[in-house]
């Protein structure tokens, strides 16, 4: 298994440098197309969720990215700097009362584009662990 450590700022900007990343290593693996574009999704969901919700996009925060991967599978690790969350308190995406909200989907959909997720909080932040597999 390979393994590549990437840091980034809190800045929505920075999410291209892991896709760019994501990219060279899904040549080397090739996933098929539809799997590879679902996960790019999740992860840069994920991304997005660890600057915003997490950090608030903070200058002076960052986030920590481990990716490992092989010709099976790849698997992200996204940690914020945050104070954390409690995942269960998350309101249901698809119940009626939340239908036409803006926002509160991201679990959900990073959920339903990968093969395993898991979320692991406390009061240093957040990490989720995002795995595709061929």
């Amino acid at each position: 298994m390979k393994k590549i450590d990437l840091v980034i700022s809190s800045d929505r900007n920075e999410i291209r440098k892991f896709e760019s990343r994501l990219e060279e290593i899904n040549g080397a693996i090739n996933l098929p197309p539809e799997k590879f574009i679902n996960f790019q999704i999740a992860c840069s969901e994920a991304l997005v969720n660890a600057i915003v919700h997490g950090n608030n996009e903070s200058p002076d925060k960052k986030v920590f990215m481990t990716i490992e991967y092989d010709e099976r599978s790849i698997k992200i690790k996204i940690k914020d700097e945050g104070s954390g969350f409690n995942i269960e308190s998350l309101p249901d995406p698809t119940s009626a009362e939340n239908l036409l909200k803006e926002s509160g989907r991201g679990i959900f959909i990073i959920r339903s584009l990968v093969d395993e997720f898991k979320c692991s909080s406390s009061d240093d932040g957040t990490e989720f662990t995002l795995c595709i597999n061929k």
